[in-house]
């Protein structure tokens, strides 16, 4: 009888240890995919119209970079400061789906800088600070992981091809939110203004939107914008905010593609 129990325990055993590396098995087959929500303004957005339309938003090239598990929902919009993406509830959509482990990148600042429209200018120390400051908590809230980005730079180079800052303090308050909560920052405004200097006055231009007229049918008056970007740029500014991320956010490198 003793026996009996002896080999009944064995197979028992067995059992459960086979069910348990089956478990580990799917685990790894199957590992958790991630959602990586972007909010901003129209250096992030997505383009309508990719066929035609030479503009992208760089949180639009990147899925590129990125393997199976992890997705991008990109959330940022043309035009919206962290007031507006507030009182639009455009935030309120966001928080609502946010699960455990997902990221939340944040990118505000061009925007916010429009004092001559009071729907979505903030003062930088206050109420700019204070609405970064709200992305970060609530997104904790949800156990999501926030992240902060400095607004990428505007090509603007004076008469002796000095580039020069655009965005007065804005970047130095999402720098101190970082250094305050603790929270992953990726620097965009120095890494993209580092980039436009290499590339000079003129190989910059390629990074936004020149074109002369009926140089492409999109623009048949031409186009000069120093702001917003071409494919070339956005895929660049990805390809870095990617580098930077594996660097400054720990784990993230399980969802760059290899």
């Amino acid at each position: 009888m003793r026996m009996f129990y002896k080999i009944l325990f064995l197979v028992a055993f067995m059992v459960l240890s086979n069910c348990k590396s089956e478990n580990n098995t799917q685990k790894e087959d199957n590992p958790k995919i991630v959602s990586i929500y972007t909010i901003g303004d129209s250096t992030m957005a997505n383009k309508p119209n990719p066929e035609e339309n030479p503009e992208r938003g760089w949180a639009q090239m990147l899925p590129q970079f990125l393997n199976a598990q992890a997705t991008v929902k990109n959330h940022a919009v043309n035009g919206r400061s962290s007031r507006s993406f507030i009182s639009e509830q455009r935030w309120d959509s966001v928080y609502k789906m946010l699960r455990e482990d997902d990221y939340v990148f944040i990118q505000f600042g061009h925007n916010d800088q429009k004092v001559n429209s009071p729907k979505r200018y903030t003062n930088p120390h206050t109420a700019y600070r204070n609405n970064l400051i709200k992305f970060v908590v609530e997104s904790r809230e949800k156990k999501a992981i926030p992240v902060l980005f400095t607004s990428i730079t505007r090509r603007n180079f004076n008469e002796d091809s000095t580039l020069v800052d655009t965005h007065g303090v804005y970047p130095l308050e999402v720098r101190l939110v970082a250094q305050e909560f603790q929270v992953p920052l990726i620097d965009l405004q120095y890494l993209t203004e580092k980039l436009e200097e290499n590339l000079g006055h003129e190989g910059s231009k390629k990074l936004h939107l020149h074109f002369r007229p009926n140089e492409i049918s999109y623009y048949p008056d031409g186009k000069e914008d120093n702001t917003h970007l071409s494919v070339f740029g956005a895929t660049e500014i990805a390809r870095m905010a990617v580098d930077a991320l594996e660097k400054e956010v720990e784990g993230f490198k399980l969802f760059v593609k290899k």
